[in-house]
């Protein structure tokens, strides 16, 4: 019910979503501002340039794996042209925010679902939303530069279905009919269309479903989106959870999944990075733990939340197994809630001095905030020993401020380091192109 049309008989409004996918993401932000690369196929590298995280459709048809470590298959990719770039993380999530702002301008309730996905509420519009998606489509294409494509729906969950018929429809000609590619609209499918569409589409391809529970349906002989959508929601909940009872019923067209304009407070908030290089002293430790500390300060602060509780781990590599191995992590509990960069680095470092021993090559360190509240909450406390200083809110946004207009890295503590020298611990990125658009230094140069 539903499912076939925006508006019912009495002319009551019906939900509409439409989910916009950005095409091979990070590969195609890459793309963007080097012409060299059209054609070309690119593939992106995880923190310390290991695994390939992202892929153009050049390097998909080649047969690059998503995942797989570079240096198993470095030789064989350069052989084949393929061109392997470092995160640039500033790069996307720039690029990802100038297209969220372009969806607003079709629809003010835009829900961002991932740094490449966004839902996009188009219930009470009228007209010919396929049309409209393919103004969207064109838009984003026009004036970003990112190819996408749209699935549409009256729920999430068909909506994110349609995407992906759309997306294999347009990679894999065959695997669902021609009209569907780039473009899906659920909602506009007869019955019998319907049908065939939910057919062909594996039950493990469901948003909502997972591997784990996608195997467990296979077995017990749930094969296809089709046969999901048939299964009694008692039976799912029984059988399952309340999460795969609702994932039916929006297969049968009743929203059941809140559309979030605004995303919900993280209850904890975490910055965990893995060394570019062995570390084996303790202040080289401890500089990294301050700048992992004070990017989880920012986001906390972002959020408008305080923290009541820090945890902090080191550990070495378990992928080394010549070397000795070891791995701890501590908490402690603050005096007061807090925000306040200093503060958060204070009790951080001194779980990791406390924790830190002599002798092992550490890999990976990082900063979790854990007991979140409001920041409006405020918990007072009896301080005999020490005056907390005036104006650190001030303080703490003016350092915000002054990183987020010039750069990260402007403004730091003084335990994180050396301005600008490149720390022991830090990331490799010897393929890492400029940020282009958050970085006055990293402007593309052009020629006439």
């Amino acid at each position: 019910a539903g499912i076939g049309g925006d508006h019912d008989d009495a002319g009551k409004k019906q939900p509409v979503f439409a989910l916009v996918d950005c095409n091979n993401f990070y590969a195609s932000c890459e793309k963007l501002f080097d012409p060299r690369l059209s054609g070309v196929p690119v593939v992106v590298l995880s923190n310390n340039d290991g695994c390939v995280v992202a892929r153009s459709a050049e390097s998909k048809a080649l047969g690059v794996k998503m995942g797989v470590p570079w240096f198993k298959v470095r030789e064989e990719a350069q052989r084949a042209g393929i061109v392997a770039l470092s995160s640039n993380y500033a790069l996307y999530a720039d690029i990802s925010d100038r297209i969220t702002e372009t969806l607003r301008g079709f629809s003010p309730d835009v829900e961002v679902y991932s740094i490449d996905e966004s839902f996009v509420d188009l219930s009470g519009i009228r007209g010919d939303l396929v049309r409209r998606a393919r103004t969207i489509r064109k838009r984003i294409h026009q004036w970003i530069g990112i190819p996408t494509c749209i699935g549409i729906g009256p729920t999430k969950t068909l909506a994110k279905l349609a995407n992906a018929i759309a997306k294999s429809a347009e990679r894999k000609p065959g695997s669902y009919p021609a009209q569907h590619a780039q473009i899906c609209h659920l909602g506009a499918c007869t019955p019998e269309e319907l049908q065939a569409l939910l057919q062909a589409t594996e039950v493990g391809e469901v948003w909502g479903v997972g591997r784990k529970i996608g195997a467990q349906l296979r077995e017990n002989g749930i094969h296809t989106a089709l046969q999901l959508q048939r299964m009694s929601p008692a039976a799912a909940k029984a059988g399952w959870s309340v999460v795969l009872e609702k994932t039916v019923r929006e297969l049968n067209g009743t929203p059941c999944i809140e559309f979030e304009d605004e995303p919900p407070a993280k209850q904890q908030i975490a910055c965990t990075r893995s060394f570019g290089h062995p570390v084996t002293e303790l202040i080289e430790l401890q500089e990294a733990i301050t700048e992992f500390a004070c990017r989880a300060a920012e986001k906390l602060r972002k959020q408008g939340s305080h923290t009541g509780q820090i945890m902090a781990f080191i550990r070495t590599s378990p992928f080394r197994q010549q070397d000795p191995q070891y791995s701890r992590s501590a908490s402690i509990p603050l005096p007061s809630p807090t925000s306040d960069s200093a503060h958060i680095t204070q009790a951080a470092n001194a779980i990791v001095q406390r924790l830190y021993k002599p002798g092992y090559k550490y890999a990976k360190a990082g900063v979790m905030l854990m007991d979140l509240q409001p920041a409006t909450r405020e918990q007072l406390t009896l301080d005999f020993d020490e005056t907390m200083p005036e104006n650190r809110v001030r303080l703490m946004l003016a350092m915000d401020q002054l990183n987020q207009r010039y750069g990260r890295g402007t403004l730091k503590l003084a335990s994180a380091g050396g301005i600008g020298a490149q720390p022991v611990w830090g990331m490799k990125q010897e393929r890492k192109t400029s940020a282009y658009t958050t970085d006055w230094l990293g402007l593309p140069n052009a020629w006439s």
